[in-house]
């Protein structure tokens, strides 16, 4: 699929640099044309020239370099690419990229471009840990960026850990599939999607705090087959160890106060929200800055009720769709209507998770989906991936009468 694409491949300074060789070759192999913008660090370890020949086109970083008089550089580049790939992203051009600097041609052809760009970083695991790079990062996710994650292994430094860039085969493999998605039919092209997915965490004190079995393989599924669909996907997440899902701008929280602020923030223009997460309903009225130490005898403490974020929405929606979960142990049936209700849903997806292959952190799931009608589509155990599908298509058909 990336045959006569147009890749712009900004090239950073790192080690991985002769990982960007590999990969420009396999794209050429592929039938894309590339073009390359290298930083000053990046020539550092492999010269302009490698690139050139592997490339067959004329290799960029100088910005005050005009060969061409009837354009201007960085401007024809930004305009020229199908997609922007950012392979190795350093910390550094992270970081100025999320700040708006653009000091070079690397970083200036980035903010010129429209196109959508990738990036993916490569750096020392305790760099990409670094709360200033997850800023960063998350500071681009939330303008549209998407991210590879790097991957996890023997990093040239020495340690082990997250770091390395991903491999060039599997970089490929990502954008054919993002060029397919394209070119396949996109049913939720330009549908503004809201989902939300994980637990949240309720701090105790720095040490502790009260969760819930949840993975968010539910909410993640619908977040990629979303996306894949062609809605614009925003999905705020509480703590998993899933990976970030591609073309999706994923937000990370913790607290149940955290995803409601986060969720109303996203809420105006959503035109669906699809409420998979599994929200702390009580929080400690107290929390401490200390550390509690053990003591003789029992220890309770208050707590108190955080704010019904699906209730909220219900009262708030004006033009949006409104997608709850509800995750039973009995009574599934009546307890889901009556959820459907009283927080004015337009479609509810109920299990009960204690029935095997349909609890948390399963990759399956076995549901029910009720609409405003009271009308119910049973689904037999399955992968989550497919009850995203179907409920996606439940979705689509509510939006046309929407419509209509």
């Amino acid at each position: 699929m990336v045959t006569g694409k147009k890749i712009l491949l900004c090239v950073s300074g790192g080690i991985a640099v002769y990982k960007a060789c590999a990969l420009t070759s396999k794209l050429v192999q592929a039938g894309a044309e590339v073009k390359v913008i290298m930083s000053d660090s990046a020539m550092e370890f492999v010269s302009p020239l490698t690139f050139q020949a592997l490339s067959r086109n004329e290799v960029y970083y100088d910005t005050f370099d005009e060969n061409n008089p009837k354009v201007i550089a960085h401007i024809d580049l930004a305009d020229w690419a199908d997609i922007v790939l950012v392979a190795p992203a350093t910390a550094n051009v992270i970081g100025k990229l999320a700040h708006g600097i653009a000091d070079n041609m690397l970083t200036t052809t980035l903010l010129a471009t429209t196109a959508q760009v990738w990036i993916a970083p490569a750096m020392n695991v305790h760099m990409y840990e670094h709360p200033a790079v997850k800023k960063n990062i998350q500071t681009l996710n939330e303008y549209g960026y998407q991210f590879i994650e790097p991957s996890e292994g023997f990093l040239a430094c020495g340690y082990v850990g997250k770091g390395r860039l991903e491999e060039p085969e599997k970089i490929v493999n990502l954008l054919n599939q993002y060029f397919e998605k394209r070119a396949l039919g996109q049913p939720l092209k330009g549908v503004n999607i809201v989902i939300t997915a994980g637990p949240t965490r309720e701090k105790i004190d720095p040490v502790r705090y009260i969760t819930n079995h949840s993975t968010g393989k539910m909410g993640y599924a619908i977040a990629e087959e979303a996306a894949k669909l062609g809605a614009n996907v925003t999905l705020i997440s509480g703590p998993t160890s899933l990976a970030t899902p591609a073309y999706v701008n994923t937000i990370y929280i913790e607290s149940a106060q955290e995803m409601y602020d986060c969720v109303m923030k996203y809420f105006p223009q959503a035109d669906v929200v699809i409420k998979s997460a599994a929200v702390a309903d009580y929080r400690p009225k107290i929390t401490y800055d200390q550390k509690l130490k053990k003591q003789d005898g029992l220890l309770s403490f208050e707590m108190e009720r955080t704010t019904d974020i699906l209730k909220e929405l219900g009262k708030r929606k004006k033009h949006q769709l409104l997608v709850g979960f509800a995750a039973e142990t009995n009574n599934v049936e009546e307890y889901a209507k009556k959820k459907l209700e009283t927080k004015n849903l337009d479609l509810i997806v109920a299990n009960n998770v204690t029935s095997e292959g349909a609890g948390f952190g399963t990759d399956t799931n076995i549901v029910t989906i009720f609409d405003r009608n009271l009308d119910k589509l049973e689904l037999p155990l399955m992968s989550k991936h497919e009850v995203a599908k179907k409920l996606l298509e439940k979705v689509q058909l509510l939006l046309r009468v929407e419509n209509k």
